[in-house]
């Protein structure tokens, strides 16, 4: 079995018009040593399965589903998790 911890971002050319509301928002509190504000995805999957190739099977997932690829990058962390 394994977790799987996915993040999404816009990329960098993407406008980030969520990020840029919350970074001025920010300001309007106070915070205005925050330069900038990019949002994102965050998602964590359990596959229960053996896989050997886990890494071809995310990367399929993220580009098939859970990423947009025209506009968003994504990155993964793979974790084997021990059944005791």
């Amino acid at each position: 079995m394994y977790k799987v911890k996915v993040y999404i971002t816009l990329r960098e050319s993407v406008l980030d018009p969520q990020g840029t509301a919350v970074k001025s928002s920010l300001h309007s509190m106070s915070y205005e040593t925050v330069s900038d504000v990019r949002i994102g995805k965050y998602m964590e999957l359990t596959i229960e399965q053996n896989n050997q190739d886990i890494d071809a099977l995310v990367k399929e997932m993220c580009e098939r589903l859970l990423a947009n690829t025209v506009i968003e990058d994504y990155r993964y962390e793979v974790e084997e998790v021990v059944a005791l």
